[in-house]
């Protein structure tokens, strides 16, 4: 079971709305766009995700600045079709994947005639298996510092971390009308 929520910061504190992310976000720019109309002006958005007992991520957002992410266990969250929304190449470290327009052109210097698909297969298989995303906590474990979460604190969080960061906030009785 997942529960996604967006914690607005306001004048007057924070407003928490529930949204079905699914129906509304494929990628984390689309996340983010999503988290700027629930701001007020440049006010600070937090996204919060979590599956039961398995995984929480919390994606922050500044006014126009990129995206802060941090994941409790990538390797949970890239089974999960929210977790894909927030692994980005960026946050484990890896290449961007290859633009497939690009894949199509012969650029590797290869001659012509040449078999070329036992590396496709071995570059698609690392890129699409689960093997190079980590075990464990992965992004920026400061995202909440400045908020009253410290990164100790983060990565002690475990089975009602959503709760528990928005206690930290101030923000439990408006999480709590959203859940």
């Amino acid at each position: 079971m997942y529960f996604a929520a967006l914690l607005a910061r306001t004048e007057d504190g924070w407003e928490a709305s529930d949204t079905e992310l699914l129906d509304n976000v494929e990628t984390l720019s689309d996340l983010a766009d999503l988290a700027r109309e629930a701001a007020a002006e440049d006010d600070t958005v937090l996204v919060l995700i979590e599956q039961e007992d398995a995984w929480f991520g919390v994606v922050r957002i500044d006014g126009e600045e990129d995206p802060r992410i941090y994941v409790s266990d990538a390797a949970a969250a890239a089974r999960s079709s929210y977790g894909e929304i927030l692994l980005t190449d960026e946050l484990l470290g890896r290449e961007p994947a290859d633009d497939p327009d690009l894949d199509a052109l012969d650029l590797d210097g290869t001659e012509d005639g040449e078999d070329e698909e036992e590396d496709d297969d071995v570059t698609a298989e690392t890129v699409g298996s689960g093997e190079a995303v980590p075990h464990g906590p992965v992004g920026d474990p400061q995202v909440l510092d400045d908020l009253g979460v410290s990164e100790k604190e983060l990565k002690a969080l475990s089975a009602d971390a959503l709760t528990e960061i928005a206690e930290s906030l101030g923000a439990s009785e408006v999480l709590e009308t959203v859940r």
